[in-house]
């Protein structure tokens, strides 16, 4: 890479990550791009020159996101840790996420996610879903989760709260309740098991 593109790309990670901060702290719609420009020590032209249009730009940073979690996501699922252990983090990542963004950018990120988006899809179908059962059969493994639960069982049910996360009167209503909500869809109703 030369130094002309390796700039380009600083620049437009420099674009991303400044344009993220701003949208969990305030919300997509509240954010100017003057704003986004200054936080990234850019020019309005550079981000135009880059990304087109800011629905264009929220488009790649709602990407840059997804793929910055997941990479967390991922380190921790494919760690050394026991299975009790990464849900905890989960969990807690979970909260600590939902505590550090703005309710506004939640309800338009999930608005994004129920339209049907199809890189969302793609992502959760081909990376987040086989990952997330690797992670139930470790915990079958573990003797954590019931092994007589059946693999189409946990999917179904994966996917009921998938769908239902996707309705805008259930995601308007979830940020506050994400630790806890976690908790259930790993716990169930009767808590964590000794």
């Amino acid at each position: 890479m030369n130094g002309f593109e390796r700039r380009k790309q600083q620049k437009t990670i420099s674009i991303l990550e400044g344009a993220l901060t701003l949208f969990m702290k305030f919300g997509i719609k509240k954010v100017s791009i003057a704003e986004i420009a200054r936080k990234a020590n850019v020019s309005q032209v550079t981000i135009y020159n880059y990304f087109g249009s800011k629905n264009e730009l929220t488009d790649e940073v709602i990407r840059f996101y997804i793929e910055k979690t997941w990479d967390e996501t991922e380190e921790l699922l494919t760690s050394d840790l026991p299975f009790p252990d990464k849900i905890q983090q989960l969990i807690f990542s979970k909260k600590q996420t939902a505590d550090e963004m703005n309710e506004n950018f939640y309800q338009e990120f999930m608005m994004e996610y129920g339209t049907g988006n199809n890189y969302l899809e793609e992502f959760y179908t081909n990376k987040a879903l086989p990952k997330m059962m690797e992670l139930f059969d470790e915990g079958k493994r573990q003797g954590y989760v019931d092994p007589s639960i059946s693999n189409e069982s946990i999917l179904l049910y994966i996917q009921i709260f998938k769908e239902q996360m996707q309705r805008e009167d259930i995601y308007s209503q979830l940020l506050p309740l994400t630790e806890e909500i976690t908790k259930l869809f790993f716990y169930g109703i009767l808590g964590k098991r000794n």
